[in-house]
């Protein structure tokens, strides 16, 4: 469920006077945070309740989107928050069903514009404890996926800069050819290969016999001042695909969803 904290149409009302919503929809997606989607005679709203205490972390999602957006990515950015409640722009578009071309080239371009505006080196991504904890859970659970799980121990993530760290094709939408992504709440600083790695998993580029490996490299190394290589993609295409299958053993108690991954 992507609803925890339930809220009434008339009470988004007298929280944002000025919209004038007319249906509240709530999502279906998500296992943390509550989303709505809030909609006027015009326009359609994505409307947040973060079920955690990340308040400083808000705060700068708010600062990055807004740069983000300035810079001429397509992020969704904040209009209004009241009483916990925050509501952000909807990205018009739709997820991709079926990956082509083009979705590769689009995500090769924003890749590269996103790194290049983010490039710093502070603290890496994925945390440390984060995987201790679920390798943890995994080794007194399911044992034989620690086994084949039990390297990322050793990972030591570079930190080039700023990344998503969670460009899975639900948390993208493509307007014909526009690229839009949401949901940076969670990014941190990292690698930049990591950051690829997980969204050319979700973009099915191995079933793609490297053809699509080979096109998003070629795309982003024309935008991006700082050139990637197939080999270190190839490497982190396997810690990408790994580090999500044990977070989602950890998350939903079970292997089914970390099968499609590994």
């Amino acid at each position: 469920m992507a609803v925890k904290t339930k809220i009434t149409l008339h009470e988004v009302n007298k929280l944002f006077v000025s919209f004038n919503f007319i249906k509240l929809v709530p999502t279906t997606s998500g296992i943390v945070d509550t989303t709505y989607i809030a909609i006027t005679k015009n326009r359609e709203y994505i409307l947040k309740k973060y079920e955690r205490d990340i308040e400083d972390r808000i705060k700068k999602d708010t600062k990055l989107l807004k740069k983000l957006k300035n810079a001429g990515l397509n992020v969704p950015t904040l209009l209004e928050s009241k009483n916990e409640w925050f509501l952000y722009e909807k990205l018009r578009g739709n997820e991709p069903k079926v990956v082509k071309i083009y979705h590769i080239q689009a995500l090769a371009r924003f890749l590269a514009k996103l790194h290049s505006i983010t490039y710093d080196k502070t603290k890496g991504y994925p945390q440390k404890d984060e995987i201790s904890k679920a390798l943890k859970f995994t080794k007194d659970n399911f044992f034989l996926y620690y086994k084949k799980l039990e390297f990322l121990k050793s990972y030591k993530p570079k930190n080039d800069g700023f990344i998503h760290g969670d460009i899975f094709k639900d948390n993208t939408v493509f307007d014909t050819h526009k690229l839009g992504i949401f949901d940076f709440i969670d990014g941190d600083n990292g690698s930049f290969y990591f950051d690829i790695a997980v969204a050319l998993v979700s973009f099915d580029a191995k079933k793609h016999n490297f053809y699509f490996i080979n096109l998003f490299l070629n795309t982003y190394n024309q935008h991006s001042p700082k050139k990637l290589n197939k080999e270190e993609l190839l490497k982190h295409l396997h810690i990408a695909s790994s580090f999500y299958a044990l977070k989602r053993i950890l998350s939903y108690k079970n292997t089914k969803k970390a099968k499609e991954l590994l």
